[in-house]
């Protein structure tokens, strides 16, 4: 069957969740476990009282925090669950590249991801990163609804 399943979150409660119920289904498979969250690798800059480069660091502060916080629940879940999960933080601008390639390069088997993240206008703008894991990836996609 499966041997190693690679777990998108954004931080979200629904791919938090999808991600928790990944791991369980990790278990009972006796597959690996990695889980990712991919933050952005640009910024839109706007005039202010700090320099660009300032904002720059202080949101890549920021999303690395977010990031390791996602992922520290990860561990834990894993960890309740009596097996590992190992985690990686990502910086691109296209989340589902980053996604598909994370899997290919650490030859997971299946993706295994919530049907959506983000709600309301944000997740608008931004697309669907499910649906576009899904139309490129020739690695099996699990949605979890």
């Amino acid at each position: 069957m499966f041997r190693h399943l690679l777990l998108p979150t954004d931080g979200s409660e629904l791919s938090q969740n999808a991600a928790r119920n990944g791991i369980r289904l990790a278990r009972r498979l006796g597959a690996e476990v990695t889980a990712i969250f991919v933050t952005p690798a640009t910024f839109r800059l706007y005039e202010g009282s700090d320099s660009p480069m300032d904002l720059r660091d202080k949101l890549q502060s920021h999303w690395r925090q977010i990031a390791e916080n996602a992922l520290q629940r990860l561990r834990e879940a894993a960890a309740a669950e009596g097996g590992d999960c190992e985690t990686l933080v990502v910086s691109h601008d296209q989340p589902w590249r980053a996604i598909i390639d994370a899997a290919t390069k650490r030859g997971c088997d299946l993706i295994l991801m919530a049907s959506h993240g983000r709600r309301g206008v944000g997740a608008l703008l931004l697309g669907s990163e499910t649906q576009k894991v899904l139309t490129h990836s020739s690695i099996p996609v699990l949605v979890y609804r």
